[in-house]
């Protein structure tokens, strides 16, 4: 896509954002000295930018993985860790059980955070430490909700007389450290960039919808209404019409992102492979998710094929009607984080704290949306049972195959009741993955999660 690519070379590549010209040429920032590459404003830059550019290969797969694999919403016909993954047969061999990724990306974090206030301690050091801060945040928030307990390393390995093999920390103390984060991001962060730069590039917004997110899993609901009220009264975002939805996913940077991860023609993904090929797509709609959807709803056409008996295609990210069967990686980015997620998120949140009247009407614009009519309480507790389900069932369709469903079961303890009947799901410590044999390897510290033992 010509639009990504200039972006992401404006980004990296172009000395008018004071990028060191051969930023994805270095090593990357926890093999070599820190000292020796932090001089300028330029290496600040470039040495956050690094950080942008390693969640490429987090996500290009693992988004999917990781909060869908596990899920109701989708099927599969291939071995490896897709049906791994479905069958709730998880292993410490398998690929999305490596955390190494994650782990990059907060090492490369950690030397920005300690070396770009030595560069400079203006507004604009403090916009970039912002930012590595949240990316680390980010990453550790997967982790927690993938493993658990996970070593937490917040500086950056100088010498020998630090401690290599690092313990794992108790999640909750990791969430804290997430929080203090992202509360410092969304305090020096850039209220904005301008244009595409918006949705690439962690603002005071974006830290504020991460934020979110991990209040909500915390069930912290009072502080997730707020901060979600702070993303959903920024006037960078905003809905945009259901003629325009799909282009959230096939074009990106729409009103509607918050936060994505930018891809080019040369930094590519799995989308393709993982939703789209049709014949041989790592995922395929599931039955009880193609039953999901009331009658009327203006979106189950731009999710999935609906015109084929037994479907094949997620084409959510490529368009209604997308029939390219070549395996070719893609070059769409991956929204992370949009503003329908952010309004249900509160219509959720205000639900449990007693104002359903509130949480109704968020869910209604959604639902209007998609040319569905309105719910009133007794409405949603006729079609799902309580308000609750109303809006999970809402967040299912809406958000479906963007990496959020099986955290949703789990934040809300119905993982269990949800997928028991077709995985076999039954043990709250089988809800964390395995770390990965070659983690446990390198460090002796490390115990195996306690159901994979």
């Amino acid at each position: 896509m010509e639009k990504l690519q200039k972006l992401l070379v404006a980004l990296i590549l172009l000395s008018t954002l004071s990028c060191s010209q051969d930023i994805l040429d270095k090593e990357p920032l926890s093999s070599f000295s820190a000292q020796g590459f932090y001089k300028t404003t330029s290496d600040a830059q470039a040495g956050v930018y690094g950080i942008y550019e390693s969640l490429q290969s987090n996500y290009r797969i693992n988004f999917a993985y990781w909060g869908e694999g596990r899920a109701d919403a989708v099927e599969t016909n291939h071995s490896g860790d897709p049906l791994l993954l479905k069958q709730n047969s998880l292993n410490k061999t398998m690929s999305s059980a490596q955390w190494n990724s994650l782990y990059q990306t907060i090492s490369r974090a950690n030397y920005a955070i300690k070396y770009v206030p030595e560069v400079s301690e203006s507004e604009f050091g403090m916009r970039l430490v912002g930012e590595a801060r949240a990316l680390r945040a980010l990453s550790y928030f997967y982790a927690v909700r993938i493993w658990g307990d996970v070593p937490l390393i917040t500086e950056p390995y100088e010498s020998v007389e630090q401690e290599l093999f690092v313990e794992r920390t108790d999640k909750e103390l990791v969430l804290d450290q997430i929080v203090e984060d992202l509360k410092f991001a969304a305090e020096n962060c850039n209220t904005n960039f301008g244009g595409e730069r918006d949705r690439v590039l962690i603002t005071q917004g974006g830290a504020n919808a991460l934020l979110t997110q991990v209040y909500m899993w915390r069930k912290d609901y009072q502080n997730a209404s707020s901060t979600a009220d702070l993303v959903l009264d920024n006037s960078l975002y905003s809905l945009v019409s259901m003629a325009d939805w799909s282009k959230i996913f096939t074009t990106g940077y729409s009103n509607e992102s918050i936060f994505e991860v930018g891809y080019n023609d040369v930094q590519t993904n799995a989308l393709r492979v993982l939703y789209a090929l049709g014949s041989d797509s790592d995922y395929l709609p599931s039955q009880k998710f193609r039953n999901s959807f009331e009658d009327g709803d203006l979106r189950q056409t731009k999710i999935y094929d609906t015109t084929a008996a037994e479907p094949r295609k997620i084409w959510k990210y490529f368009g209604e009607g997308f029939n390219d069967e070549s395996p070719d990686p893609s070059s769409n980015n991956i929204v992370l984080v949009r503003l329908a997620d952010i309004m249900l998120l509160k219509a959720e949140a205000l639900n449990e704290l007693g104002q359903t009247t509130d949480a109704l009407d968020l869910l209604n614009v959604i639902r209007n949306r998609a040319g569905l009519e309105n719910l009133d309480e007794a409405g949603a507790i006729a079609a799902y049972g309580d308000v609750q389900a109303a809006i999970l069932h809402e967040r299912a369709i809406e958000l479906s195959y963007e990496g959020h469903r099986w955290f949703d079961l789990v934040r809300t303890g119905k993982a269990i009741q949800v997928m028991q009947p077709i995985s076999g799901l039954s043990d709250e410590a089988n809800l964390v993955w395995p770390i990965h044999e070659d983690a446990l390897n390198r460090n002796p510290n490390l115990d195996q999660n306690s159901f994979y033992q």
